[in-house]
């Protein structure tokens, strides 16, 4: 008897496949420059006051699942890659901290247990998507109300109350004493040591801003010696903050990404020769936060300004903070994202400029000029999800035209690399091509990129995201089916780790039936 022909023997692959094969995303066909592989595609989930997640307190456990599971929907439809989830708010958890109560904007009691674990949900179903996950915490914040006897009584506040201050109508942790600042690290650092997360991101609260009327005198005598003035004392105590923190990142954690997210304005050239062509809010005087200094010396993985501001806008114009935020990244290895303002677009309160669906994409734009960026971070979520004015979907029809791998970290890149995958299969069916994939090596891949050509590609084919198709988390084996597929093309598979590290490219398999 004969040996069987090719044919029958691929036949035979492609019906051992998967039945139902994942329909592959619906992306532009045609690029004129080929886009970045990786590149940051990021979107804020809020949960201080209940403006994102939960929508407000009190949900059923299924009601808080289903809408996180919506907001991973919103993500995947603006061909977003990863999540910035706000899990402590106000001095309190989105898990079963040892350190600080339940979050009341999950049950709206302080303390109270939702009845699941809402990180561990969350970590689980963002993966499982494809999709990573980064703790977004606030490092001070106690309470957006300034009376110590509401919160929980087992609250760190309560127990140590010369650890908080009152300002503004709020409450906050004293950032000028040591114990207060390892206590704060403490809680932070149990999220991350316990779950699967993929950052520890800081929002731009540190000090609060104008801070003359914030009562820390007592700290300063006790720990200010050989400072010359109260302000350099708290520069200081901020600079500890993320310095230690980014220490203890890296004896714990090192393969998750550490960043701020920080107001957009570091000084005015007008303060500080060095400053940006502005004449804003300083975050180096207002909020004690020496946000420039930070880069240059190396204390983060990225940096994402909130550059929330329109082009040509006096007295910030995005145009020109842009450039100067490039300059302060170049050379540093800090990654540079961008904090985008899709809360202004379309926005009836807002300026003129605001009402263009084209300005957030003029955005991005004006950011492919500067090589430093790597990508930007959406704010927030429902902004995103409602797109007024058609903001949101332009500038994805306009820059997200492939799919995109989260930035690697530059201390990263030069780590062990994932084993390739095997192509297994790629036939016809229904008008496109299903496509099997095969991990090999022990460790299933956390993604698999799908690439499609229409001839054997040259060397350098899979360093952009040109002819990449598809995004598809990872498996021992997955299939795939490409509806714009055809006979005659071939397809290759690479295999991505949770560092969004690279494999070579599989074998090619081309389309012969």
């Amino acid at each position: 008897m004969s040996a069987p022909s090719r044919r029958t023997v691929l036949r035979g692959l492609a019906l051992a496949a998967a039945a139902t094969a994942v329909p592959l995303p619906a992306f532009a066909e045609s690029v004129a420059v080929p886009p970045p592989l990786h590149q940051m595609r990021g979107m804020w989930i809020a949960s201080v006051l209940n403006i994102n997640w939960p929508s407000k307190p009190g949900l059923t456990v299924e009601q808080q699942k289903a809408e996180y599971i919506a907001w991973l929907d919103v993500a995947q439809s603006r061909k977003l890659n990863s999540i910035f989830l706000q899990i402590r708010p106000t001095a309190d958890a989105f898990w079963p901290s040892a350190y600080e109560p339940w979050s009341q904007y999950l049950t709206g009691t302080q303390g109270q247990d939702p009845g699941y674990d809402p990180l561990g949900f969350a970590v689980e179903e963002t993966h499982k998507r494809g999709l990573l996950l980064h703790a977004w915490f606030n490092p001070y914040r106690v309470s957006m109300q300034a009376d110590p006897a509401k919160l929980h009584p087992e609250h760190p506040g309560r127990k140590n109350p010369t650890w908080i201050l009152p300002f503004g109508g709020k409450l906050y942790y004293n950032p000028g004493m040591p114990e207060v600042r390892k206590f704060c690290q403490d809680a932070m650092l149990d999220a991350i040591t316990r779950y699967d997360l993929d950052g520890l991101h800081f929002d731009d609260y540190f000090y609060p801003t104008n801070t003359t009327a914030f009562d820390d005198s007592a700290a300063f005598a006790q720990y200010g010696a050989g400072f010359p003035d109260l302000a350099s004392w708290r520069r200081n105590n901020v600079d500890l903050m993320v310095s230690e923190m980014q220490q203890r990142v890296l004896e714990v954690k090192p393969e998750i990404a550490w960043g701020i997210s920080p107001s957009g304005i570091w000084r005015n050239k007008g303060t500080d020769p060095l400053g940006s062509e502005t004449n804003g809010g300083q975050s180096y005087d207002n909020l004690h936060a020496d946000t420039r200094g930070w880069v240059k010396k190396g204390w983060l993985d990225y940096i994402a300004p909130q550059l929330y501001w329109y082009i040509g806008q006096p007295p910030a114009d995005y145009s020109k903070l842009v450039p100067w935020w490039s300059d302060v990244a170049k050379g540093t290895g800090v990654e540079l994202w961008i904090g985008q303002a899709a809360y202004k677009a379309g926005d009836p309160v807002q300026a003129p400029e605001w009402q263009d669906p084209k300005e957030l994409s003029d955005h991005l734009t004006l950011n492919k000029n500067h090589p430093e960026i790597g990508g930007d971070i959406w704010y927030n979520a429902n902004d995103v999800k409602v797109d007024r004015i058609t903001s949101i979907s332009t500038a994805v029809a306009d820059h997200y035209v492939r799919p995109a791998l989260a930035p690697v970290l530059g201390r990263l890149a030069s780590g062990p690399k994932p084993r390739r995958p095997v192509v297994a299969v790629a036939r016809t069916k229904d008008d496109g091509v299903e496509v099997r994939v095969v991990a090999t090596g022990r460790d299933e891949p956390f993604q698999f990129a799908i690439f499609r050509f229409d001839s054997r590609p040259g060397e350098g084919a899979f360093g952009t995201a040109e002819n990449l198709v598809a995004l598809v988390p990872g498996d021992r084996h997955v299939t795939v089916y490409d509806a714009k597929g055809k006979e005659g093309q071939y397809y290759y598979a690479v295999a991505v780790d949770r560092v969004n590290r690279t494999s070579g490219p599989s074998n090619g398999f081309r389309v012969i039936f």
